[in-house]
């Protein structure tokens, strides 16, 4: 059985953000969040230069190791954020998380670092396929590991202080890993701004209940606004279907920042 996507994107700027530091894309191949940080211009800087340099990874079929292509790719665009930073000491402190995913028919590797998320609808249940690489969780498997309980306090205050990210320093490793995706498989990858204000019963409610993955998208972003928009919200929705099913080819999609550059 031949499998293919059917995806759709969608960012918005939020209720209390100047300008939108994320980026996001989603091609028959490679679907892809990243989330900026570092200041004005910074965060959308990093984000953009990552996804803009992922992108080349939707330009042809993939026929070999898939984590291993995009693991090297990841690798590729940290060295260009290192190269962005020498030539802009005003972007020192830029960085980007990215959660990403590269198809080859069934196979699909993923790549996660930061804490933008990945989710799974699958059979009626939602997964979330990424850890956060937050100081809290962190912590928490500390302390699990340990026997104990973290301090809520504690992890509470640290809930958004990221520990891996991409920003052109070395030693800067995605997790990654190589996943199967079954005909009927919903992903989900999105930032923060929408996984913060929204919560996991609720965007299992919208994946559940939109069939079209452009209204799933559009319909996430307005809750996360409506839940008060703190920050950016970028999602991608990607549907596994019949290749069959796909009738004509559908246009990549580059929205936020890198969709402006």
């Amino acid at each position: 059985m031949n499998v293919a996507i059917r995806y759709a994107a969608g960012s918005d700027i939020g209720c209390n953000r100047e300008n939108n530091e994320d980026s996001g894309y989603a091609g028959a191949r490679l679907i892809a969040v990243a989330d900026g940080m570092g200041g004005y211009a910074g965060g959308e800087v990093a984000s953009s230069t990552v996804i803009g340099s992922l992108r080349s990874l939707d330009t042809g079929a993939h026929n070999d190791d898939l984590v291993e292509i995009l693991g090297r790719a990841v690798a590729e665009a940290n060295e260009k954020l290192r190269i962005v930073r020498e030539e802009r000491p005003d972007l020192s402190r830029m960085g980007t998380t990215l959660t990403a995913m590269l198809w080859a028919g069934q196979s699909v590797a993923l790549a996660h670092i930061g804490d933008s998320r990945g989710y799974l609808l699958r059979d009626g249940e939602l997964f979330q396929m990424t850890q956060d690489h937050t100081m809290d969780e962190l912590l928490k498997a500390e302390a699990e590991q340990a026997g104990q309980t973290a301090d809520p306090a504690e992890t509470s205050r640290l809930s958004h202080v990221l520990y891996r990210v991409l920003d052109g320093r070395e030693d800067r490793e995605p997790d990654l890993r190589l996943r199967e995706a079954r005909l009927g498989d919903r992903y989900l990858l999105c930032s923060d701004g929408l996984s913060g204000p929204v919560d996991a019963q609720k965007i299992y409610e919208v994946l559940s209940a939109e069939a079209d993955p452009q209204r799933a998208v559009d319909r996430l972003i307005e809750l996360a606004r409506e839940n008060g928009g703190p920050d950016n919200i970028t999602a991608v929705v990607a549907d596994v279907v019949e290749s069959e099913h796909i009738t004509e080819a559908e246009a990549p999609r580059t929205v936020g920042a890198a969709g402006q550059a």
